[in-house]
């Protein structure tokens, strides 16, 4: 069961991550710190490009850290709780694009920091596109999912 305490460790340790940043074009470094169901903690920063279009977002490289280490996707846990914070210490809602990566190593379930306490991702994202919507249409035209 994630606690508020698990929000201090991870907003702590998305400030480390976020000291990490590669943000030379903006100057705003991000960085994201979540704990999975199996109690394991993954971080990453958001890394920009010149190419503006071609930055990563923090939440992006901290799911990429995840999967390439085995610790999220199908060898590994789903995310339970994630923390967001700029270079202020400031806690960050995800954007779109993140809450629907989010989603996918997750589900609606995954609490997300906010400044008015966490909530869960499916408050900031309804209806969401999912795995399961792939699978649902995979059975329906007799397939298996």
């Amino acid at each position: 069961m994630v606690t508020q305490n698990n929000f201090e460790v991870l907003r702590d340790a998305a400030e480390q991550a976020m000291t990490r940043a590669y943000a030379p074009y903006s100057g705003f470094s991000v960085g994201a710190a979540a704990i999975t169901r199996d109690g394991e903690l993954i971080t990453g920063a958001n890394v920009e490009n010149v190419s503006y279009g071609l930055g990563l977002c923090a939440e992006v490289g901290m799911v990429a850290v995840g999967v390439s280490t085995g610790v999220l996707g199908d060898s590994g846990s789903a995310l339970a709780a994630v923390s967001v914070v700029d270079s202020t210490g400031r806690v960050l809602a995800p954007c779109g694009r993140c809450r629907q990566v989010l989603y996918e190593f997750g589900s609606d379930a995954v609490l997300i920091d906010g400044a008015d306490g966490p909530r869960p991702l499916g408050e900031l994202l309804p209806g969401a596109f999912g795995p399961a919507d792939l699978d649902r249409v995979r059975v329906e035209r007799g397939g298996r999912p």
